[in-house]
């Protein structure tokens, strides 16, 4: 008799299903931990960026505040005291927004808005909304004391800057190492509140 050779089996056995599992499985653990790496990455990435916004605003804020009471000599302000980013509080001591600089005497107090480009005009409404709540929720500096307002830029558009003008604000911008107030147009009164 003639030897009959055997044919291989078509189908897979359980060792070779778990082989495959196994296998497949590996790879999803790879790229699982991949996934995460590229998120942490995102992360770090995100917090220094947001840092670097924030650390931007502080330095456009320190350079204007630098003196900045000054700026007004040629008013009958006569600023001597600044503070930065004093808080606003409401009456269950919730912080409901800060002044970047508040200059201050015996009869005024100045709260100046900074952004590192002053190039919205809705900027200009938060301020003012900000001097409601000022006038609402006064900090201790500010009680019985007039406000007059100020917006302040590194860099400064020029409807913005009217429209500041327009609605009694004062004007700063950054020049290189110092601030300059920008000349207001004739006639400008800066609205008291």
């Amino acid at each position: 008799m003639a030897d009959v050779l055997e044919q291989p089996q078509m189908g897979l056995n359980f060792e070779d299903v778990w082989a495959a599992i196994m296998k497949t499985q590996a790879h999803v653990d790879q790229t699982t931990a991949n996934v995460d790496k590229m998120a942490e990455r995102v992360d770090k990435v995100s917090k220094n960026v947001g840092g670097l916004n924030r650390s931007m605003g502080e330095l456009i804020e320190t350079l204007i505040a630098a003196r900045l009471w000054e700026k007004f000599d040629a008013y009958p302000y006569k600023f001597r005291r600044a503070y930065q980013r004093v808080p606003l509080f409401d009456e269950t001591d919730r912080i409901l927004t800060d002044i970047d600089i508040l200059l201050s005497n015996g009869e005024f107090v100045m709260p100046v808005e900074v952004k590192a480009s002053l190039h919205r005009i809705d900027d200009v409404d938060r301020h003012l909304k900000r001097m409601e709540l000022i006038l609402k929720y006064p900090p201790a500096e500010c009680k019985g004391k007039t406000l007059i307002g100020a917006m302040a830029g590194g860099a400064v558009d020029p409807d913005v800057q009217a429209y500041a003008h327009g609605v009694g604000f004062f004007v700063l911008e950054l020049t290189g190492e110092s601030v300059r107030l920008v000349k207001p147009p004739l006639g400008f009164i800066p609205r008291q509140w």
